[in-house]
């Protein structure tokens, strides 16, 4: 049995780090143009090289997005980005728009083309229509079912891959062909501008009325009509692999380092432990609390098993549940002292409970017993963002592991 893809958001060449080093054998990633995460850090030339040496080091992939619908000033510098990608080794481009199709295959024709999910693509015949012009994989449209794309399946070429969404946001618009930003705010969502006008709030005006604002669902406080609710499907993982897609893919590349790291150790280690024993398999919770120790909106399913209703919208607001903080990345770990090189991402104080994540294994709890700065003086508190400290470790750690704790708003 091929083991399914564990696929990763990589805004940046530390998220990136991060993905590979908790489990996932792939990432996307998009450079600083053609990519529709404008307002992700994105990748500078030199920063994609590393990042695909870095992979390639570890024996995982890397895929760069090119999945806008592009304009024709667009296309403006394409076929030379698209030989620089070719050029430094990465593994597949992202598209969705059949001229960008057509320049990849005439400047970089070895490359492994994967169609975006901007493409809509909800059926085999569609598929197999990609197919014949030279995409490899398709990322499945999020609005499909289990049973749809297990038809999908049986009716295209087995060498084609079929590639799902299992977890992350969801867009109100289809498979995120999204009008409503550049009406709200001039910003043009299918060019990577995407201003979330889905999670504002909203109220209804009656034109003879002006200033009454009603509430458009029955709540004082108005609504958020767009906005829904977080895919997770890390309690079906057998239904989703028993459907015959090749990836499944983690949605978040505006997302911070410790998301990344969560959701990805928590889907590896439930994606291992079916493959252990497809037969004895048993979905243990300790998965689903992990990723809710990273930053949601509630979760659900999404149109796995059937369309959703209006519960998979969340009406009454838009703030994510935040119910843990990331304070500090392990960068050294020295084993003869046990003293670990954090990098500070949130003031920490001695006397404090920490939750010790590593890339491997579950975490382990201890308290902050001393802190040192750089210079090696004694401290209390860590206030400075990014600052460098020193402390001992309860356990062995090692590089990219991660310290939080428990939130206290």
């Amino acid at each position: 049995m091929k083991k399914v893809e564990l696929l990763a958001p990589a805004g940046s060449l530390e998220k990136l780090e991060m993905a590979l080093v908790y489990g996932a054998d792939a990432v996307y990633m998009g450079g600083e143009a053609y990519g529709l995460r404008a307002y992700a850090e994105n990748f500078s030339r030199e920063e994609m090289k590393a990042g695909i040496e870095f992979a390639h080091s570890m024996g995982k992939k890397v895929y760069i997005t090119m999945n806008i619908i592009p304009h024709n000033n667009d296309l403006v510098g394409m076929p030379e980005y698209i030989k620089e990608i070719e050029d430094m080794g990465a593994d597949a481009i992202i598209l969705s728009d059949p001229g960008v199709l057509s320049l990849v295959r005439d400047f970089a024709p070895t490359m492994d083309i994967h169609l975006s999910t901007q493409a809509n693509n909800t059926n085999w015949a569609s598929a197999k229509f990609w197919y014949d012009h030279g995409v490899r994989r398709i990322i499945l449209a999020r609005e499909l079912s289990l049973k749809e794309i297990s038809e999908i399946r049986e009716k295209t070429p087995d060498d084609l891959e079929l590639e799902i969404f299992v977890h992350g946001a969801m867009c109100i618009s289809y498979s995120g062909r999204c009008l409503l930003s550049s009406y709200m705010a001039g910003r043009d969502s299918n060019r990577g501008l995407c201003a979330h006008p889905c999670r504002w709030k909203y109220y209804l005006v009656e034109e003879k009325r002006p200033g009454e604002y009603m509430p458009v669902y029955e709540n004082e406080r108005g609504t958020f009509i767009f906005n829904s609710k977080d895919l997770c499907m890390i309690e079906h993982i057998p239904e989703m692999i028993q459907a015959g897609v090749t990836s499944f893919k983690i949605e978040g590349r505006m997302k911070s380092s410790y998301y990344v790291a969560t959701i990805v150790k928590a889907y590896r280690e439930a994606i291992d432990k079916y493959y252990s024993d497809p037969e004895g398999y048993k979905f243990d919770s300790y998965w689903l609390e992990e990723l809710c120790k990273a930053s949601h909106r509630e979760y659900y399913t999404g149109f796995y098993f059937g369309k959703p209703s209006g519960e998979a919208q969340i009406y009454d607001k838009s703030s994510y549940i935040r119910e843990y903080d990331f304070v500090g990345l392990v960068m050294d770990y020295d084993k003869k002292t046990g003293i670990a090189t954090v990098e500070q991402r949130n003031r920490m104080y001695v006397g404090e409970e920490i939750e010790v994540l590593r890339p491997k294994g579950r975490y382990f709890t201890q308290v902050i017993k001393s802190m040192k700065n750089a210079e090696g003086e004694d401290i209390d508190v860590a206030p400075h963002p990014q600052m460098t400290v020193l402390m001992p470790m309860d356990e062995e750690v090692e590089k990219y592991t991660i310290l939080r704790r428990k939130s206290s708003d």
